[in-house]
């Protein structure tokens, strides 16, 4: 978009390694003309964003894009209380996890067992059916919070279908969308194209979650329950329908502890009788 301006790309999970503290980071910066940052807290590096925007104003936040509507399923689990000291479990899709697969692991349903609630009463029941407009308030509200109204992106976006990898990689054309804007914003002006043309999507070589048929089919879209892990470098990724990939997390699941499977969403469905019925059934039944 803008091919004779040098870009460098900060990546937030080292930044404490590679800076210090947000005055190393901030001495880092001087050189530039423009600095973009999403938000960080201080547990990633002392200061965090707040800290270094106060060393540099010029710092010009742009929002995190987390939308998990197409994905209502994905939770983490684990200890997820800091970034900086996260423990997160397992699963065969890196640190992603199925709440239903959890849940019902926990409760010890079986692979067939579980493999029943993966329909539409069920998603409904749970509220997976109904997890857009909450999506969209979240998103907006978080975006508004960093003074980047993302109102006129969320009516284009979903005119492409799912603009999502997973519940927090957004697709290329998203990124695009918010590097264009930014560039604009800062007096450039960017060429018209758009960067997967060149670029290829990065964060589709990582995790790819389905749209499970019955959430695809409420947005009107094509679902799937094919889910692709991360490749090692140089390989071909591993694919797992969803038989193959219940069967893999409950055999990570069998060698972890509770504590290591915790999961907010998951106790509180067992708190709530009415959910936790549905997965009593399933159990039941079989």
């Amino acid at each position: 978009m803008a091919p004779q301006s040098p870009v460098t790309f900060v990546p937030m999970a080292t930044l404490r390694q590679d800076y210090g503290d947000a005055d190393g980071l901030a001495r880092s910066l001087s050189g530039y003309d423009h600095v973009f940052s999403q938000f960080f807290p201080p547990d990633l590096i002392p200061g965090g964003f707040v800290g270094l925007r106060e060393r540099d104003p010029r710092l010009r936040p742009f929002p995190t894009i987390v939308f998990p509507a197409f994905h209502p399923d994905m939770v983490y689990a684990g200890a997820v209380s800091s970034l900086a000291a996260l423990k997160l479990a397992p699963s065969p899709m890196g640190q992603y996890h199925s709440a239903i697969a959890l849940c019902a692991h926990r409760l010890g349903l079986s692979v067939d067992q579980t493999i029943t609630l993966y329909r539409e009463d069920v998603f409904l029941r749970l509220g997976y059916l109904d997890a857009w407009d909450d999506s969209v308030r979240d998103l907006l509200a978080s975006a508004a919070q960093v003074g980047f109204s993302l109102d006129q992106e969320l009516a284009r976006w979903p005119r492409r279908g799912s603009f999502m990898h997973v519940l927090n990689h957004p697709k290329a054309f998203v990124i695009g969308d918010i590097a264009r804007r930014l560039l604009k914003e800062s007096g450039f002006d960017p060429e018209p194209v758009e960067v997967e043309d060149y670029l290829g999507d990065e964060l589709a070589r990582d995790v790819v979650w389905p749209v499970y048929p019955p959430i695809a089919e409420t947005y009107g879209l094509t679902g799937s329950y094919l889910f692709k892990m991360k490749p090692a470098e140089g390989t071909f990724p591993r694919l797992y329908d969803l038989r193959g990939f219940l069967a893999q997390s409950f055999s990570i699941y069998d060698g972890l502890t509770s504590e290591a499977l915790a999961c907010t969403r998951v106790d509180v469905w067992l708190g709530t009788p009415e959910i936790a019925e549905i997965f009593e059934t399933a159990k039941a039944r079989a």
